[in-house]
């Protein structure tokens, strides 16, 4: 099976097939069409330990070349500047006071527990795709980009209000008229899967723009009678607008991503229905009997095994991140990790030796609200003026059974 890593003009790009190993030196690229030399070489060993620095192990690139007329010649090699943020959540307040008039619960049982005191939720004519749109204007006003000049909406979300995808709408109300636009599906990960993913079209695809925006609306698929889970989650979105910049300006300075199916029975959205219909007839192979409509149940969550999981795996990717991006945890201003628990938030600092003042949160005012916790937390960070131009913020997110990882940024 063959395998290939794109690297910036001037580096080398590893192939494998087989058990035969090729470096290829890039020198130039025409309509973004890399130009290269192959030479066989006997052990890809040391190669790969040259190209830990530039792209992250087990992380795999693709380079894109469009055929479209309009779109200027392919720049490989940038780097990206995150330049704007926004943020928006819904009217609706529902307090742990709230909550316990519907579940056995209280205000102190919740909040020594998990840190949260409020969470907003959806109602009225409000949608997901509202408050995305809203977070989306919010970051290009910031950020002093024209809607027009948007390549490229990436939605990270896992709760659409359309199951094939709420990007394009999305993209159609902030006015992105230019823009490619589609989802990323990874819950609580989706916005650091999602920041990563956008660096990479700026790298190696030549877009110069590009809206990322965390949003989810897990209280469509919460068990209200189950305390354990409805005192979690919350709705939101957030968003960023990462723009193009010479290498060395470049805001991404490492990343580890993980993934590993075998935690899905730990946390999971599953589809209830009868699925493909297995009683065929003679009629040309049509079924009988067509399936009964699907549906999803409510969040399925071991609290225990993601707790687990998270204050372990957690430190390691952010640890290999910053190895990544060669610098310490002294060197770091901020953690902002995904905004599920505060006793997870806590342990992972701990581990990393990093003081309470230097963590972001807002996990008591909404809750874990899924891929928007990041990005609405760093808006708030940065309006408030705690994040200023230059810090360097140590982010990581977990979730979605299972997927995990870190990205080091450094706001402009």
């Amino acid at each position: 099976m063959a395998r290939a890593l794109y690297l910036p003009t001037g580096s080398c790009l590893i192939r494998e097939s087989n058990s035969k190993h090729h470096i290829s030196l890039l020198n130039g690229d025409i309509s973004g069409i890399a130009l290269s030399v192959s030479l066989k070489v006997s052990s890809t060993r040391s190669v790969r330990k040259g190209v830990r620095c530039a792209v992250a192990e087990g992380f795999r690139e693709t380079l894109g070349v469009s055929n479209s007329a309009h779109r200027p010649r392919r720049v490989v090699g940038r780097g990206s500047r995150l330049i704007g943020s926004g943020s928006a959540v819904p009217k609706l307040v529902v307090s742990n006071h709230d909550l316990s008039k519907l579940v056995d619960t209280s205000d102190e049982w919740i909040s020594s527990r998990t840190g949260i005191r409020n969470r907003r939720i959806l109602s009225g004519d409000e949608t997901l795709s509202g408050l995305a749109v809203e977070s989306s204007r919010k970051a290009l006003e910031m950020a002093k980009v024209k809607p027009e000049d948007v390549d490229l909406v990436l939605m990270c979300t896992s709760t659409p209000d359309d199951l094939f995808g709420g990007a394009p709408q999305v993209q159609r109300e902030a006015g992105c008229i230019k823009a490619l636009a589609f989802d990323i599906t990874a819950a609580c990960s989706g916005f650091v899967l999602g920041l990563v993913t956008a660096t990479r079209f700026i790298k190696g695809g030549g877009f110069e723009n590009v809206l990322v925006i965390g949003a989810d609306a897990l209280s469509r698929y919460v068990d209200w009678t189950d305390r354990g889970s409805c005192i979690l989650f919350g709705d939101g979105a957030g968003a960023v607008l990462l723009q193009a910049a010479k290498g060395d300006q470049d805001g991404l300075l490492g990343f580890d991503l993980q993934s590993d199916g075998h935690g899905q029975k730990h946390l999971s959205l599953p589809t209830i229905g009868e699925g493909a219909v297995k009683d065929i007839g003679n009629s040309n192979g049509a079924a009988l009997k067509p399936p009964k409509p699907s549906s999803h149940s409510c969040i399925q969550m071991n609290g225990k095994e993601v707790f687990r999981f998270a204050v372990n795996r957690v430190p390691q990717v952010i640890k290999a991140a910053m190895e990544e991006a060669g610098i310490a945890g002294s060197h770091l201003d901020w953690l902002l990790l995904h905004q599920a628990n505060q006793r997870i938030i806590s342990a992972v600092a701990d581990r990393l030796q990093i003081q309470p003042d230097r963590v972001i949160t807002n996990l008591a005012d909404y809750g874990n609200t899924s891929a928007a916790s990041i990005p609405l937390a760093l808006d708030e960070a940065v309006r408030s003026g705690r994040v200023q131009s230059g810090h360097v913020i140590a982010t990581a997110g977990f979730g979605a059974g299972v997927t995990w990882g870190s990205a080091i940024v450094r706001w402009d």
